[in-house]
């Protein structure tokens, strides 16, 4: 059965969009081979991909794909050409991670706005699942707003906004690119989540922060209260002089912590942090910003049915 004229004419729309995205930003591709140290010499210690920031070798991938142990390895590009790459840094709150390579002249990528995308808008993934580099899929976005556990050794957060795609992910293509169709980068492809399921890690403001973060210091500073702690709806009392109905209840309070030195207790329900009014646990991290590192701000807080304001000072997380 032949083809309707309109439906080959969207076929081709859909193709040369496609074509043009893996054109556009395959060569600012890499795919990687991590390499660590031991004591017979350098062994393998993963694969992935990675996304070229800047001609001078900077590239940004997944933390997950650079490891704790591994500080150095190898890219390779669609030309043919492979460089030996360093770690810059990483971050495994975010699940993001610089590296640079030796080499100069690479072909930077265009860096857009996950703020900015549509559930069923295209996207297309370029990666190096299995050890197939330059690899391209594409799909939709199918979800977004979704959240993804990540933790450190000692402190653990939720990335939030995290775009779900139907684009096929596999292993290998974590810290490849997520991109629209005029091919800018909107995500750092991160998890298979199940088939047909792929998350990113969303590029927007907060993660150009951590980018600079990496890329300047080869860290990130974030601020540390030391409670555990999750949602909670505002007891009926509280709604009429409180904006919003959902606030923070505390858990856990660490010992010695900035949150246990400023008189903050279990079942205390946190309403806001340094002016802001928090519904949700994201809110609160988004606000443990390096700038409130030693700063006194204050914590409002529903105790028993009574508001109170405390006066904590954020120390660094470590």
């Amino acid at each position: 059965m032949s083809v309707a004229a309109p439906e080959a004419e969207a076929l081709d729309a859909y193709s040369r969009a496609v074509i043009a995205v893996a054109g556009r930003l395959t060569p600012s591709v890499a795919s990687l081979r991590v390499m660590r140290r031991s004591r017979g010499g350098q062994v393998p210690a993963g694969a992935g991909s990675a996304v070229v920031l800047t001609p001078d070798g900077f590239m940004l991938t997944s933390a997950h794909v650079v490891g704790r142990s591994a500080g150095h390895g190898r890219a390779g590009f669609a030309d043919g050409r492979e460089d030996r790459f360093e770690v810059v840094g990483r971050d495994p709150l975010s699940d993001l991670a610089v590296v640079r390579a030796d080499g100069g002249g690479l072909d930077e990528a265009e860096l857009g706005d996950a703020d900015d995308l549509h559930v069923g808008q295209l996207v297309v993934a370029i990666g190096n699942p299995h050890g197939f580099s330059g690899s391209v899929t594409a799909g939709v976005v199918s979800a977004l707003g979704r959240s993804l556990p990540a933790r450190s050794r000692r402190a653990a957060r939720v990335i939030d906004n995290v775009i779900q795609t139907d684009a096929a992910l596999n292993p290998g293509s974590s810290g490849g690119a997520l991109a629209d169709s005029r091919g800018r980068v909107v995500g750092v492809n991160t998890a298979v989540a199940g088939m047909g399921l792929g998350l990113a890690v969303p590029m927007n403001e907060s993660t150009r922060r951590v980018i600079a973060a990496l890329m300047r210091e080869g860290r990130v500073r974030r601020a540390y209260l030391g409670i555990a702690g999750g949602p909670r709806p505002l007891p009926p009392q509280a709604r009429a002089r409180t904006e919003g109905d959902t606030c923070i209840e505390v858990f856990e309070v660490m010992d010695d912590s900035p949150a246990a030195r400023a008189g903050i207790r279990p079942e205390d329900l946190i309403v806001e942090v340094d002016g802001t009014r928090l519904e949700r646990v994201e809110d609160l991290q988004r606000l443990m910003v390096a700038e409130l590192i030693g700063a006194r701000v204050e914590v409002r807080v529903l105790r028993a049915g009574v508001e109170r304001s405390l006066g904590l000072v954020p120390a660094e997380l470590d």
